[in-house]
């Protein structure tokens, strides 16, 4: 593959996760290969490289000759990808705690604001901003690992989860419940404590997946 056509597919790969992320193609969705071309904005042939990228990290699945089918997000496979985050981020904590104590002043002030805004007089967009807040933690927990093979483990996990949470959104009711843990998560981290760390991610996998309705 020449430059300029391995830059193109790696901008319609690029593409691909956008629509995703922004819903405009959907958990379980059929899409045929022009169509997908036309959501995308690039040529048959970089959306092709682009899908077989996608296929890699489960993203979808290749159907020859039909097109493709946007992964499932259902029970089982929300639990696989909540498991494998929190996984993850328990291994991450441990060696960032390991490495010593963290400045976690802006994270904790960030989820402070909008907790209080959740409790007092939330914006019609709390739920957009709350999702923004709520995956910058679980980034940080991440960036422990130090590894380029964890950490590629970690992003194309991210990136199944933005398939799953748009099939289940997260709800003004939820944003309380889930900054108070995400502040639980902080404070032990803050504390050096690598069991609480470890624990409260546990917690805050069981409440999350008892939300969505998919047990534990």
């Amino acid at each position: 593959m020449d430059v300029a056509r391995e830059l193109q597919s790696e901008q319609a790969f690029t593409a691909l996760l956008q629509a995703l992320k922004a819903g405009r193609v959907r958990s379980s969705e059929f899409l045929t290969m022009p169509g997908l071309s036309a959501i995308l904005e690039f040529p048959i042939a970089s959306t092709r490289e682009a899908v077989k990228r996608a296929e890699e990290q489960s993203l979808l699945t290749i159907l020859p000759k039909r097109g493709v089918m946007i992964m499932d997000a259902g029970p089982e496979i929300t639990r696989a990808c909540m498991d494998m985050r929190a996984a993850l981020e328990k291994e991450g904590v441990r060696r960032l705690l390991s490495a010593g104590r963290q400045d976690l002043a802006q994270l904790r002030d960030n989820h402070e604001r909008l907790l209080e805004e959740a409790r007092s007089q939330p914006a019609s967009d709390l739920s957009i901003r709350a999702l923004a807040t709520d995956l910058s933690l679980h980034d940080f927990m991440a960036t422990g690992l130090d590894n380029p093979f964890l950490r590629q483990a970690y992003q194309s996990n991210r990136n199944r989860i933005t398939v799953i949470q748009n099939a289940r959104s997260f709800l003004p009711d939820r944003v309380v419940p889930a900054m108070q843990e995400h502040l639980d998560i902080i404070t032990a981290l803050q504390n050096g404590d690598v069991g609480e760390a470890v624990e409260q991610i546990e917690r805050h996998l069981g409440q999350t997946l008892r939300w969505w309705g998919v047990g534990h």
